[in-house]
């Protein structure tokens, strides 16, 4: 069900979203080569449980066993931390979070540079960046789900690049999952309309290569096909007046 926030409610999320914000900036700040993913999740937990009544979304969400979902390199999401996933200069790893705070989810992900990284990767992170941006620039009132995975596909397709379907953006608010899915792709005008309220995550998921991915064993982390890389960009946006309100803006 799709469930229309208040104003109140927006700035609830808004709140819980400048942590998860707060989260990344200092994922990206202490990042670097050595480092696990548990070094990570650790830190992730830690700064969020620092802010009076915020705790981590995805700790126990369907069973997952911790505070970040941290995906590297063909890892396209749902990477589990662990101390033997040791970052690697080069690598890129995608970094996902979510925080609730009295009551309402925000989430929001990044993908990050190891080091230096070749060219190519970095166009990667750069064209999923930008396709973010084109599809947050559709959730306006009166547009349409279709508007917003349309405006994504046709960025990301014209550099190149293939678009995941297998798993997609979503409702968020008082259940970290709700309706309606947005999916990374679609055609102008279809779907459910868009009206002021709405909350919704916008995650693009962009591959190097063929966009068909597979699970691996653990049943959480879902990867390329072919082996080639993976990025993905998330912010959890309302549409307010009208117009997208982003609720997970990262500062610093």
């Amino acid at each position: 069900m799709v469930t229309i926030k208040s104003p109140r409610e927006i700035d609830t999320m808004a709140a819980a979203g400048r942590i998860v914000g707060g989260t990344l900036a200092l994922i990206r700040r202490q990042i670097r080569p050595g480092m696990s993913t548990e070094d990570l999740d650790d830190l992730a937990e830690e700064f969020i449980r620092s802010h009076p009544g915020a705790r981590p979304s995805f700790k126990g969400l369907y069973g997952f066993p911790k505070t970040l979902c941290t995906s590297i390199n063909e890892e396209v999401v749902h990477g589990i931390p662990s101390a033997k996933r040791v970052l690697h200069e080069g690598s890129i790893v995608s970094v996902d979070v979510g925080v609730l705070l009295d009551g309402l989810h925000a989430d929001s992900a990044t993908t990050i540079a190891v080091g230096e990284v070749a060219p190519e990767t970095q166009r990667l992170l750069d064209v999923t960046q930008a396709s973010l941006v084109a599809g947050i620039a559709q959730a306006r009132t009166g547009n349409h789900v279709g508007d917003i995975g349309h405006a994504v596909q046709q960025v990301a397709e014209a550099a190149g690049f293939g678009v995941v379907r297998e798993l997609v953006g979503h409702g968020i608010g008082e259940q970290f999952h709700e309706e309606p899915q947005i999916p990374n792709y679609g055609s102008p005008k279809r779907g459910r309309r868009l009206v002021d309220g709405m909350t919704i995550a916008i995650e693009p998921m962009i591959t190097q290569g063929n966009p068909a991915t597979k699970t691996l064993p653990d049943k959480w982390t879902v990867v390329t096909a072919d082996g080639r890389l993976s990025a993905h960009f998330e912010h959890t946006v309302a549409i307010s007046d009208g117009e997208p309100r982003i609720l997970t803006l990262v500062e610093g």
